[in-house]
């Protein structure tokens, strides 16, 4: 694995000498608009490995991108090449329509000790809950970024990320978004506790969230990829293109159904994202990505 190789894959030319947050926050943005987070091995027949190399290979050779356990896998060694102190966190992603959070971790997530500070560094969730920036481990605070509103709450001992969401104008309405999250003001993405983490701990996780037959990634093909100005996603065979902060703090949302034939064109001009085996859409999940 060589970390220049690394950084031509996601076109970062900046300066990687001095482990700090401006190169931090640099590299992870780089990160997060050329990796897609996508589940479409799963959708051809390929298995995703909890495997640092094969991950390298997929991600920065192939091209691809990855869920959480293969983006923030890849970052947690990027970041340990340069000098930066990161630990393993593993959090449970909440689940609005059924209020709910699982009962066991579900998702994988980094901590950077820097200057004094702790830092959320998390490239792997996609979609519109994804971070632009590293946030800072403070509770109560607001942490304004591009996607909108961050912040995190804590409470007794466990940490809350939630995100305030902007209005949409949407240009063709769609019917496919529940009520519940239409009409949420801030929605909570996931908890976690400051428990370093092993690998290895993933490892079952990593298997059931691509196995089981109510897994949403069984149930949804996803490609996120985000944007210079906000995100663009595939599932199943709808199109979302958000703008962020169009106007008046409020996001402009665009929705295309596509053919079976657009599919693969699709994937390679909006996400860079080329498929060695036959890829079959799959959207019958009726919890929401948005």
């Amino acid at each position: 694995m060589d970390i220049k190789e690394y950084f031509a894959r996601i076109s970062y030319q900046g300066s990687h000498s001095k482990p700090d947050l401006a190169t931090m926050s640099d590299i992870f943005l780089h990160h997060i608009q050329a990796v897609p987070f996508e589940n479409l091995s799963i959708h051809c027949g390929e298995r995703i490995e909890l495997d640092l190399e094969a991950t390298y290979n997929k991600i920065v050779r192939k091209k691809r991108g990855g869920w959480c356990m293969e983006n923030n896998y890849l970052l947690s060694w990027v970041l340990k090449t340069l000098g930066y102190d990161v630990t393993l966190l593993g959090s449970k992603v909440y689940v609005p329509e059924l209020d709910a959070y699982p009962e066991e971790i579900d998702h994988l997530l980094l901590r950077v000790e820097l200057d004094g500070k702790s830092y959320i560094v998390d490239a792997g969730f996609g979609m519109a809950y994804q971070l632009w920036q590293p946030m800072e481990l403070i509770s109560g605070t607001d942490q304004p970024q591009t996607p909108g509103v961050f912040r995190f709450q804590e409470e007794n001992g466990i940490w809350y990320l939630e995100k305030v969401k902007r209005k949409q104008w949407v240009l063709n309405p769609s019917k496919s978004t529940s009520p519940i999250v239409e009409n949420e003001v801030c929605r909570r993405v996931y908890l976690f506790t400051l428990q370093p983490r092993d690998i290895e701990e993933f490892r079952g996780c990593n298997a059931h969230l691509q196995t089981a037959p109510d897994s949403l990634f069984v149930t949804k093909s996803i490609c996120s990829l985000q944007t210079a100005d906000g995100i663009r996603a595939l599932v199943g065979w709808k199109l979302t293109e958000i703008k962020y902060n169009y106007r008046d703090n409020m996001d402009l949302v665009e929705i295309r159904m596509l053919a079976d034939e657009e599919i693969e064109k699709t994937l390679r001009e909006k996400f860079n994202v080329t498929l060695e085996k036959k890829f079959v859409p799959v959207n019958t999940s009726r919890l929401s990505l948005f």
